[in-house]
């Protein structure tokens, strides 16, 4: 895929960063020396650990060297690095790695989940965020529609264009970690979003989950499949009383406690 868009993701922040601040509000550490923040995008989540945790090293990492910068010109104090959660090994065992909408992306979790949770300290946390949402009309219709229209072959197989990563329910990241956590806490939450319009649903998702759907397409074509979309959105998400539209946004939530 291309390089992330940070002032794209960016235009909803208020709303991306609501629920990396209730998973860390839920992470049992007083005073961690070394917290990591995996996939930290442009550092909106990072700043949170930061401010929580004012005495920790705290570093921030994504593939992403756009979305690297802009978390650099955010937060010039903190350290920022290239690395890829899949295969991340630190130098040194941190008390917390915060993984918010990140792991989504990749997949086998039954063993991603373990490794990063063996990386922890004793009594260290793993605090993980995913969106849960490929089920959801916004997610449904960018595979209907990948599947229709002259874009169908570059696109190819609509099912593998979106996320790597398989997720489990919320009982089976508990049964994953719970033989090797000391506490595991896991729930799920679905947000619903004020949006302005159905053209506001189509910007939100294109900064993200809409990307391997467009990145194979000229120009052209991506304004063709993004008419078809946002006119399928128009009808999912119709106008409420006050003529916004309410985009749901299901996410699940893993916090997990090492043995101190």
């Amino acid at each position: 895929m291309t390089d992330w868009n940070p002032a794209l993701y960016t235009r909803f922040e208020d709303e991306r960063t609501r629920p990396a601040a209730e998973l860390l509000a839920r992470v049992p550490l007083e005073a961690p020396c070394l917290a990591y923040d995996l996939g930290c995008g442009p550092g909106n989540s990072t700043a949170l650990i930061a401010a929580r945790f004012p005495k920790a090293e705290v570093i921030g990492l994504d593939t992403s060297p756009a979305m690297l910068e802009s978390a650099r010109s955010r937060l010039p104090d903190l350290t920022f690095a290239q690395a890829d959660a899949a295969t991340w090994q630190p130098d040194r065992a941190p008390d917390l790695i915060y993984a918010n909408a990140v792991l989504q992306w990749l997949p086998d979790h039954p063993v991603l989940l373990p490794r990063l949770f063996g990386l922890l300290a004793p009594g260290g946390v793993l605090a993980v965020q995913m969106p849960d949402n490929l089920a959801e009309p916004s997610h449904r219709l960018m595979r209907e529609v990948a599947r229709t229209g002259p874009w169908a072959g570059a696109i190819g197989d609509p099912a593998l264009a979106g996320r790597l990563g398989r997720m489990l329910d919320p009982g089976g990241y508990y049964d994953v970690l719970a033989p090797l956590a000391a506490e595991v806490d896991v729930w799920r939450t679905a947000y619903h979003h004020r949006m302005a319009d159905a053209a506001a649903i189509v910007e939100w998702v294109r900064a993200t989950g809409l990307r391997p759907f467009l990145d194979p397409l000229t120009p052209d074509a991506q304004a063709a499949f993004l008419a078809a979309y946002t006119a399928a959105i128009e009808d999912a998400y119709p106008p409420r009383h006050d003529g916004r539209r309410l985009l749901a946004f299901p996410r699940v939530f893993i916090v997990a406690r090492r043995a101190g």
